[in-house]
């Protein structure tokens, strides 16, 4: 029997929660609850369309010029977004990974990022998603297998929806994310400029501490700052009913990717808000900025919970 192009499928339930979770990239494919999507999913048989449900190691976002220098010597990445000549997204999101354990409500995986050109040192990589009563909750680890520090960043790239998956569908969402501070980025190559107040004019009106309408706002950057009641920050898209979805995270995470899909064509455009928990901003491997330099046989880990939410 042929694979499927995601990868290996595995479906989780949980009372009036199902999760499907593809081996290729440990990726979420779908999440829903009494029927309703939480996520914008694909298919089983389908090459999972840009980073939708994917795992960001061992950097989220991107490295200018794929270039960086760690320990005294510099390292050339391939840059894999040739638009705008960066390194995204890490190395994981098209590995294969292998089932380690799996049960009604809990799958294991796990992967090894191999010493490469740009990247010398290996890595395990393990994902956990555990389905309960809560939602979903999903768990990453990277342990460093080298002989040397290794420097990680860790980070997911779901898509949240409220009520039906449609393009432009996300102008009539409302968001709500306590953030203080945004990074605003270059036009072009998206890179860092310069962190904010998110209430600054600077920020062109992406302060969503009080939740409003997303409507026309075009949102592709990090925010930090992050308010954490109970030591945990979130992020919520609500439709007008008040029924919706919220990722939640702890400190682990200092910042959050917002994405509202603008530069994505065809039935994606702006239908589905990623909000990616990451453990360091873009271009982290040449700011050094909250970036994780993990010994040998040390680890860094993330993680995030998603869950239904609402009357």
């Amino acid at each position: 029997m042929a694979v499927p192009l995601s990868g290996t499928a595995f479906v989780l339930r949980s009372g009036s929660y199902e999760a499907r979770i593809a081996s290729v990239g440990a990726t979420l494919r779908s999440l829903r609850h009494d029927g309703a999507d939480l996520v914008v999913p694909f298919a089983e048989d389908e090459i999972r369309p840009s980073m939708r449900g994917a795992l960001l190691a061992p950097w989220p976002n991107r490295i200018a010029d794929g270039r960086y220098v760690f320990g005294g010597e510099t390292h050339q990445l391939v840059q894999n977004e040739p638009e705008t000549r960066t390194a995204a997204h890490g190395l994981v999101a098209w590995t294969d990974f292998a089932v380690v354990s799996a049960s009604a409500d809990r799958v294991a995986l796990a992967a090894v990022i191999a010493p490469q050109p740009g990247y010398p040192w290996r890595l395990r990589i393990d994902a956990e998603f555990h389905l309960g009563s809560d939602g979903l909750a999903q768990e990453i680890t990277a342990t460093n297998e080298s002989a040397t520090d290794a420097p990680v960043g860790l980070g997911g790239h779901p898509y949240l929806v409220a009520g039906e998956v449609r393009e432009r569908g996300i102008g009539d969402l409302t968001l709500a994310l306590d953030a203080e501070r945004i990074l605003l980025v270059s036009d072009d190559r998206l890179l860092p400029e310069r962190t904010v107040s998110v209430a600054d004019a600077a920020a062109g009106g992406r302060d969503f501490r009080e939740q409003r309408r997303i409507a026309g706002a075009e949102i592709n950057h990090a925010y930090t700052g992050l308010g954490r009641p109970q030591g945990l920050a979130s992020a919520r898209v609500l439709a007008d009913d008040g029924t919706g979805v919220e990722i939640e995270w702890d400190a682990r995470c200092p910042w959050v990717q917002v994405y509202t899909a603008d530069q994505s064509g065809g039935g994606e455009f702006r239908n589905g808000i990623a909000v990616e928990p990451m453990t360091c901003p873009p271009d982290a491997f040449n700011s050094g900025r909250d970036l994780q330099v993990v010994p040998p046989g040390g680890s860094a880990s993330a993680g995030w919970t998603i869950r239904r939410i609402g009357p």
